[in-house]
């Protein structure tokens, strides 16, 4: 029995090494599709989406290789999330340490990018335009704390997601010990659309780290 809900997330194994942070690499195994001679079902939509999302971003992201860099992100993310809906795999992208890691190097980059090459720019982003002369102090100050906090919120709001959904599975799951025989039926028909709402999540929220994280790049350009 757990003595802790939060349990569930912890990369535990039978010997001393963590060797569930290697599911993260499990998503090598569908990269080398382009090397069959009919494409699989699952090359096909991987192709549909990097299409559909260079659409989204062209917008926003001129440069092609930088389009490319933040597919590469949305895909890990996103088939990270969904490794984590499948019995027994570890979810890595619960986990603070795994998120920070991507937040953080980019927003990183991106600010010194932004800071060093157009500093002017960033100064102007400091202060909104029509800010009365005396609320500008104190808007330089709010618009800084946000600039330090948003690798913190892009970590924060994937991990939430990811781990509340999950928390409200296992929570249903445990009801099944004390329910009548004739209400388990609708339980698990409970679990099933939470089942697909966590899809969507899974989707929604790379997505959501790959707009943000554009959408910050383009403040420092």
């Amino acid at each position: 029995m757990m003595n802790n809900l939060f349990l569930i997330f912890d990369p535990s194994t039978y010997i001393k090494l963590s060797l569930n942070w290697i599911s993260s690499l499990l998503i090598m195994m569908l990269l080398p599709m382009m090397f069959w001679i009919i494409p699989s079902r699952i090359y096909i939509m991987m192709w549909l989406l990097m299409n559909k999302l260079m659409e989204e971003t062209k917008e926003i992201i001129k440069n092609n290789n930088m389009k490319l860099m933040f597919i590469t992100i949305f895909l890990f993310i996103m088939l990270n999330n969904f490794m984590g809906l499948f019995p027994y795999i570890f979810t890595s992208t619960s986990h603070i340490s795994t998120n920070l890691t991507f937040a953080l190097p980019i927003w990183l980059s991106l600010m010194i990018f932004g800071w060093l090459k157009n500093m002017n720019h960033m100064f102007i982003h400091l202060i909104p335009q029509g800010t009365p002369l005396i609320l500008m102090p104190f808007m330089v100050m709010i618009e800084t704390i946000s600039n330090i906090i948003r690798p913190l919120t892009l970590t924060v709001r994937l991990t939430a997601n990811m781990i509340a959904g999950h928390l409200l599975l296992t929570l249903l799951s445990s009801l099944k010990n004390h329910m009548n025989i004739i209400m388990i039926p609708s339980l698990l028909f409970i679990q099933i659309i939470l089942l697909m709402l966590e899809m969507s999540v899974a989707i929604i929220q790379a997505y959501v780290f790959m707009v943000l994280i554009s959408l910050y790049m383009k403040e420092t350009n």
